[in-house]
């Protein structure tokens, strides 16, 4: 089991006082995460938040200049918190084969409940990047915030594991599309199995996680020994 004092680097120009430093800060963050999953990102207020904290609104400005960096924080932290498993559940592997294997177990298990964070539910943190995510970086500013590095993490992360497909293949021409693919259906099918079970092979069971890391071990063997060739699907 994974031990860790967590304090993740995110981003600093995404709050104004870093909240993992301070007990307001975290209950912030905890609450902020329960309070999207249960009214979604569009009705978030931080009066709301405020309300369910037992605080004011003018202590929750005082950490974010509003919900929307808020959210992008949030997200932010279930990315730099993947990628921390990532790096540390393959450090030590040489095999690159391996090294892949471990950091797509490190994906999946990241939807779990942590025993090691205290204050955030990895689980509902999950279920939000799924359903609520693509907000972070769907929208017309994404150019501006991008510049600033507001999804660096993200960015990070899928850059890692393209680093682990070209040492299996070097000649691999699209690293960073499978890493940022396997990423998205490891998310994706678990909460379709979840959920929507007509979108997923993935059967909700309590060993589905197993299934899951099968059917992502397959697609990234599949698509690293083809190369990025035509597989006959040319007209």
């Amino acid at each position: 089991m994974l031990q860790v004092n967590v304090n993740l680097d995110i981003n600093d120009k995404l709050y104004l006082k870093n909240p993992q430093e301070t007990e307001l800060g975290r209950r912030i963050i905890e609450h902020g995460v329960l309070l999207i999953d249960e009214i979604g990102f569009e009705h978030l207020t931080f009066r709301k938040l405020a309300e369910r904290i037992q605080s004011t609104e003018a202590s929750i400005y005082r950490y974010f200049e509003n919900k929307g960096k808020l959210f992008v924080y949030l997200v932010n932290w279930y990315w730099e918190w993947m990628r921390f498993r990532v790096r540390f559940f393959t450090i030590n592997i040489s095999d690159p084969k391996q090294q892949l294997r471990a950091a797509i177990r490190a994906v999946v298990d990241t939807s779990q409940k942590s025993t090691s964070v205290s204050y955030i539910d990895t689980v509902v943190l999950h279920r939000i990047v799924v359903t609520e995510g693509p907000k972070a970086y769907h929208k017309k500013n994404v150019d501006e915030e991008n510049q600033y590095g507001f999804f660096l993490s993200y960015k990070m992360l899928c850059g890692r594991i393209a680093e682990i497909i070209l040492e299996i293949e070097p000649g691999y021409p699209y690293p960073r599309a499978l890493g940022s693919m396997l990423l998205e259906t490891a998310n994706n099918n678990i909460y379709f199995a979840q959920h929507l079970p007509r979108l997923t092979d993935i059967k909700y069971s309590e060993h589905y996680l197993e299934e899951v890391l099968s059917m992502l071990y397959a697609f990234a063997e599949g698509c690293i020994q083809q190369g990025g060739k035509p597989g006959g699907l040319e007209p």
